[in-house]
């Protein structure tokens, strides 16, 4: 084949284009590395001829409102094994394991094995230890300092801040939602080292220190926090119950003031050798709880109907014990019913009744309009993983009989802090927030006029002085209410004998509600499951905690209810009656038996005979308690 001086030339300038293409790339491509990938190189070249610990940023404290240290940092340190810079196994055994009360045979094996470049001994050892190993100068053995977090109060708010791990890390609690701020960013201490990893005689060594976490500030008052507890532990002991729960809340400001649930442990004995009690009692349950609210949910209703206008204080309503609605029979719960009363009296006397109807007066859009306004099935935003939305029919399916049912707290389901925090905007002056565990709670909106706020409260005063919750009650100061007693489900069905008890009460200083507390029950099985009886009395000793604590000065014009002292926690009357043994007994023989006794008796079930009795058979109860019959 011939070639032409053209074809030549043309071959010429292809080569030459080629040549220009692949030097143009490989210098893009070298640029392209030294201007963006260079500190990457850089890191993996470190990685290379390097060694490094790690050196734990402290975690920053956290303080209660008044200052008050709640958990703090302190300084511990880590003990590493490097094998390839090990030169006598059996020194480094003898040392680790007679400073740090290890097996001589597994810490050598530890220091021999070179699959690893490192391995960790232990961690959160003491100063002194540290020193100690230190001053052993045993090649092969590298110290790095961490941190051990200390809790002062003991257990005084430990379901408020929540755990941290070994390594650091927030798992609960405002430890967990606040993590990144507190945790802080670890630093690193690095020595030049052969690619075996062995550290080079009068290598560079690198410091990069940690740099802390920030402190915190919650809302929590470290007395009023442990007050609550010592109340709750006691109400879950005297109950026999499957957990208390209380939250106090600041009804102006919507900080939490104190948050508890017993059972709990010491946070600094915590059961790290049983993971389902160490995860189940740190856990926050008036912020992850869901909960049918019972009686309690009444306010709500209540609110709404006054706000809407189709109810004043004097409306009249007539209760035989249970309305038909839809073809079904719904009962008040007495079931002989409270007759004709007004509509502050059915407040008082909690009747379920006088709520079917204000609920299906305001009918399901109007009723729906107020949940939505009111933020119920919805979340606070509160600064807390996991908060639930709660549980609320579709309006949709919704009918008459479900809607009487929402209006005395069946049906609907909430979480402690969604509900407390709709409570405080109805008794305070109608301003819904964003609760919060610390810092300022953001305004989500006004949801009531002022005008109905003030009536609502009047009522719930009443409830205290002359009604159900007059067990919270204390002599010179204004403290409303209201009692709320809820069937449990299982499996879509009532769990027969199984109640949450509750009451959510407010203290009212200087004109204006200031402190809300809410208080549950989880089957109480000793002494009845109404929560006038079972939660009121408890929420009456918090409020009296609150008082004493702030020395305040009672208001001579202001009589509370009379509450009898064997009634007051710890409950010890002059004369316990023993409950029957009934079971298989006609329902009408098991009533008038009971009744007989002195007991006030209600039937749960249409069945003929007498499954059991709530309280269960031989509990000890005064005489004129309520009592169920379980058919």
């Amino acid at each position: 084949m011939r070639y032409t001086q053209t074809s030549l030339n043309k071959r010429t300038r292809a080569f030459l284009a080629l040549v220009f293409c692949v030097l143009v790339a490989l210098t893009g491509r070298l640029a392209y590395v030294q201007l963006f990938q260079a500190q990457s190189l850089r890191l993996l070249a470190a990685e290379q001829w390097y060694r490094d610990l790690p050196l734990m940023a402290k975690r920053g404290d956290i303080y209660d409102r008044n200052g008050v240290l709640m958990a703090q940092s302190s300084l511990t340190y880590s003990v590493y094994v490097r094998p390839i810079a090990v030169t006598d196994a059996a020194r480094v055994a003898a040392v680790l394991s007679n400073f740090l009360r290890l097996p001589h045979d597994w810490v050598k094996a530890k220091a021999e094995n070179r699959s690893h470049s490192e391995h960790l001994i232990a961690m959160q050892i003491e100063k002194e230890i540290a020193l100690k190993i230190v001053s052993a100068g045993v090649d092969g053995i590298f110290i790095s300092q961490t941190y051990r977090r200390d809790y002062p109060l003991g257990a005084t708010g430990g379901q408020v801040m929540g755990i941290v791990s070994i390594d650091n890390r927030g798992q609960e609690g405002i430890e967990a939602f606040y993590d990144r701020d507190l945790r802080g960013i670890d630093g690193r201490s690095a020595v030049a080292s052969d690619l075996r990893g062995k550290p080079l005689k009068d290598g560079l060594v690198y410091y990069v220190p940690s740099k802390s976490g920030a402190d915190m500030y919650l809302n929590i008052d470290v007395v009023i926090q442990r007050n609550v507890q010592d109340i709750v532990q006691t109400a879950y002991e005297q109950q026999g119950a499957k957990n208390v729960s209380a939250l106090v809340m600041d009804v102006e400001t919507g900080g939490v003031v104190a948050s508890a649930a017993a059972p709990f442990y010491d946070m600094n004995n915590q059961p790290r050798d049983n993971a389902a009690r160490l995860l189940s009692e740190i856990k926050n349950l008036p912020m992850l709880n869901v909960l049918e609210p019972g009686s309690t949910f009444k306010i709500i209703t209540l609110a709404a109907a006054i706000e809407e206008g189709i109810t004043h204080e004097n409306d009249k309503f007539n209760c035989p014990g249970f309305r038909v609605i839809d073809g079904e029979r719904v009962k008040c719960w007495r079931t002989k019913g409270h007759g004709v009363q007004t509509l502050a009296e059915g407040v008082g006397q909690s009747c379920n009744c006088v709520f079917m109807d204000l609920a299906l007066r305001l009918g399901v859009d109007k009723y729906y309009e107020y949940l939505k306004k009111f933020g119920i099935g919805q979340k606070t935003g509160i600064d807390s993983f996991a908060e639930p939305s709660g549980l609320i029919l579709d309006k949709k399916w919704v009918r008459p009989v479900d809607l009487a049912r929402i209006g005395f707290g069946q049906a609907i389901a909430v979480s402690p802090i969604q509900f407390q925090t709709v409570v405080n905007a109805v008794v305070g002056d109608g301003t819904l927030c964003s609760p919060r565990m610390a810092g300022v709670a953001p305004v989500r909106g006004k949801i009531l006029s002022e005008s109905s706020c003030g009536r609502v409260r009047e009522m719930l005063y009443g409830v205290v002085t002359q009604g159900s919750g007059k067990h919270a009650g204390h002599d010179g100061f204004q403290i409303g209410g209201k009692t709320g007693t809820a069937q449990k489900y299982k499996d879509g069905i009532i769990d027969q004998g199984k109640y949450i008890s509750s009451f959510i009460g407010f203290l009212t200083i200087g004109g204006k509600a200031k402190y809300s507390a809410f208080l549950m029950v989880d089957e109480p099985s000793k002494m009845g499951y109404y929560g006038s009886i079972v939660a009121a009395p408890y929420v009456g000793q918090i409020f009296g905690e609150i008082i004493a604590y702030l020395e305040l000065p009672p208001d001579p014009n202001i009589k509370g209810p009379f509450i009898p002292e064997w009634s007051r926690p710890p409950f010890v009357p002059p004369s316990l009656v023993e409950m029957p043994v009934i079971e298989g007994m006609p329902v009408a023989q098991a009533i008038a038996r009971l009744q007989a006794m002195g007991f006030f008796v209600d039937v749960d079930g249409d069945g003929p005979v007498a499954k059991g009795t709530f309280p269960k058979a031989e509990s000890h109860l005064k005489a004129g308690e309520p009592v169920v019959v379980l058919t």
